[in-house]
């Protein structure tokens, strides 16, 4: 049976964990520039430290990157060579409107992003990207209050329309908004979200993703209709909530966590809200206040597809219970005693991928797509300069296979998938250097010393394999 033969095998990146250049070609501030490294980073993604601007007591690595903004024909020629199909990327939104909020977009940056694009189709790979990967322009942020104003739809949609009318003849498959669950966990990177003392969190929290689902909506009805051929999709942070133990108490507190993972996807791709998500919000106090044709927008506007991330699964114990808690993500969740960690404490769960994809595709019955996925490490050269990282190969070769026994087995309908990520970039989550997830080794350092070159892994060879074989050679 195998996978499809037009399979879009490719890599994933974010604009503000690659490219850099944050003050070049007209671009403007925005969140995703003002987290810093190291030990306030957690406390000013979540909203609870205020930075809208840059100070010289911290480090912020998404200034520079890895400098994608000055080496992209290079990077894209070594995606080609591995055999990229797709090439999921996102727009840096202050590059395309420097305050988010002008009539006219920034030529210089509309450029850069068709350069991009043509380099793609130099090389027959096609571009899937999404319009805003956490990027909020700061000016946004200091008048409006980011996505808690609903008058973000609106400039959002400007973007979009500039977007979709300018690169038409470039891209037909986009994304709304990365991870969109993630504005519950991290809501200042997530959309521009900061908190003052005293404010009731999870309302503004449900009310900026109520505007996000608004606004993801109208882009699905203005993509299909400036290009019928477009197909849309959402993407949100997946991994299944397995209960700790067989208790019944453990099971429900699992399946309330998987209700609120999937919440913004049952938005967007049935139409509404769902009776589970009315009943808690409205008993709290905080289900989204709507506008007259909310629900009918809502409604009429699905997404064509569903994209996610996948790196692990969740163990969900109920309050109360005094497990072990599992490290280094932003989902919290108890340690899994049959499952193998990273050096970062993510647990290893290929099984959990394949069951991840079929409670997706049973919940929708829409084409999956596996936009993110792969292995934050520590890379070593060795005495020859060369990176053996078999520990990759071995995670995502695991991992692939269980994706096509989802697929070839019990019949999920996917699309394709962009390993995480193909090149060496900053981590979203520590913002650290020195958490690699490439087929391609950036030497870069935490300490800041780099030369900026570029070199293949071993695992940038086995990928290449795979690719040729469309998945039979793992």
């Amino acid at each position: 049976m195998g996978l499809r033969k037009d399979f879009l095998w490719g890599g994933a990146t974010a604009a503000n964990q690659c490219e850099g250049g944050i003050s070049e070609g007209g671009r403007g501030l925005a969140n995703v520039d003002v987290c810093p490294s190291g030990s306030d980073r957690n406390a000013v993604i979540t909203g609870h430290m205020k930075m809208l601007k840059m100070d010289d007591a911290h480090t912020y690595p998404a200034a520079e990157a890895i400098d994608f903004y000055h080496h992209f024909k290079e990077d894209i020629r070594l995606f080609a060579e591995m055999g990229f199909k797709v090439y999921r990327m996102s727009i840096a939104w202050t590059r395309i409107f420097p305050r988010g909020d002008e009539e006219e977009p920034n030529e210089e940056g509309l450029k850069f992003y068709e350069e991009i694009f043509k380099t793609c189709r130099k090389y027959k790979i096609q571009p899937l990207v999404t319009i805003s990967h956490f990027d909020c322009p700061i000016y946004l942020i200091q008048k409006y209050g980011g996505w808690r104003s609903r008058k973000m739809i609106d400039f959002y949609l400007h973007l979009c329309e500039v977007l979709f009318t300018r690169f038409k003849e470039y891209v037909t498959y986009w994304l709304t908004f990365n991870e969109i669950n993630m504005i519950l966990h991290a809501p200042f990177m997530g959309a521009g979200i900061y908190f003052e003392e005293g404010e009731n969190e999870e309302q503004i929290k449900y009310q900026a993703a109520h505007h996000e689902l608004v606004a993801s909506a109208l882009a699905v009805r203005m993509a299909h209709e400036v290009n019928p051929v477009n197909q849309v999709g959402c993407m949100f942070a997946a991994g299944s909530a397995y209960p700790y133990t067989c208790r019944p108490e453990d099971v429900w507190e699992a399946l309330i966590t998987d209700q609120e993972n999937y919440l913004f996807v049952d938005v967007q791709a049935r139409g509404y809200y769902p009776s589970y998500a009315r009943k808690r919000l409205e008993k709290k106090g905080v289900f989204p206040k709507m506008e007259p044709g909310d629900e009918e927008i809502l409604r009429r506007h699905p997404v064509d597809f569903i994209s996610f991330s996948y790196y692990n699964s969740r163990c969900i114990a109920a309050p109360g219970s005094k497990q072990e808690e599992a490290e280094g993500n932003l989902f919290r969740s108890a340690k899994n005693p049959y499952l193998e960690f990273s050096e970062w404490g993510w647990p290893i769960d290929p099984l959990g991928l394949r069951i991840t994809l079929n409670q997706i595709y049973d919940r929708y019955q829409k084409p999956l797509f596996i936009v993110e996925n792969g292995l934050g490490a520590v890379d070593i050269p060795d005495e020859n300069g060369e990176i053996i990282d078999d520990y990759r190969i071995t995670y995502l070769k695991e991992h692939i296979r269980a994706m096509k026994a989802a697929v070839e087995e019990d019949g999920v309908d996917l699309i394709g998938y962009t390993s995480w990520a193909p090149i060496d970039l900053i981590s979203a989550g520590s913002g650290e250097m020195r958490k690699r997830y490439g087929f391609i080794y950036v030497d870069k350092q935490e300490d800041g010393s780099r030369t900026m070159n570029r070199s293949r892994k071993k695992s940038f060879y086995w990928y290449k394999r795979v690719i040729e074989s469309n998945g039979e050679i793992l």
